[in-house]
């Protein structure tokens, strides 16, 4: 079974991120299913902008620690999103939670709608790693104090600070509004404008990409690392936790 439920309505495509019995973690299915569908959504004339959101509560916990994809397999799910020529809207339901490397993949979408009670973290300091590959959407778009305090502290934040730090858009409640304003754009004024809105986040991608899947990998392979994922996934400390 596909890990992406795929729909569509007047012209909008919607993929759904469907591991709930994971929290939709990025294993490597879920990241080749996600690239496939986007690829599909690109390729159909009659598609005019894709709705990425989630089943279950959580829109994504971020890696799957037990079936990670490849570093690059993931940088390149990223640049698709970023480079697709259609829009891409990012939607995490009322309640809704989004994680480390799920909130990458938010970054990576032209717009973000988020519902009342929705939260997010960059969780990956608690482990013993860092933001690394998922920087290339993130601080090209978030405000930098703000990114500094929740890249360092891990502190979950809510719709309200996702607003302030340029991580969200609008609320839930403006969805519909914004794909009728993407079904009123012709696809080349789409496909154009996009490409100016997102030039300084491909620039990060071709300067900064390979140097920061090599310090990711080094980082997941080091020894704070391991005890930072067994520690997780035994639900308890970290030895360095004071």
């Amino acid at each position: 079974m596909s890990p992406i439920v795929v729909t569509e309505e007047r012209g909008i495509v919607t993929l759904a991120l469907d591991s709930p019995d994971t929290r939709n973690a990025l294993s490597a299915a879920l990241v080749t299913g996600l690239a496939d569908a986007l690829a599909g959504a690109g390729e159909d004339p009659a598609v005019r902008a894709v709705v990425l959101t989630h089943t279950g509560t959580t829109f994504s916990a971020g890696a799957d620690l037990k079936a990670p994809p490849s570093p690059y397999a993931f940088v390149d799910l990223l640049r698709q999103v970023v480079e697709l020529p259609k829009p891409v809207v990012g939607h995490v339901a009322a309640g809704g939670r989004a994680r480390a490397g799920g909130l990458g993949l938010l970054g990576a979408c032209d717009v973000v709608v988020a519902g009342e009670g929705a939260d997010f973290a960059l969780t990956e300091v608690r482990i013993g790693v860092a933001p690394a590959v998922i920087s290339l959407t993130l601080l090209p778009r978030l405000d930098p104090r703000a990114a500094a305090r929740y890249y360092l502290t891990g502190e979950r934040f809510g719709v309200p600070e996702a607003r302030a730090m340029g991580l969200v858009t609008a609320g839930e409640e403006e969805l519909p509004a914004i794909l009728d304003g993407l079904r009123a754009g012709s696809p080349q004024g789409l496909r154009e404008s996009k490409r100016l809105v997102t030039a300084r986040v491909l620039a990060a991608f071709e300067r900064d990409a390979e140097e920061l899947v090599q310090r990711s990998a080094t980082l997941f392979a080091s020894a704070e690392a391991r005890e930072g994922m067994t520690a997780f996934l035994e639900r308890r400390d970290p030895a360095w936790r004071l």
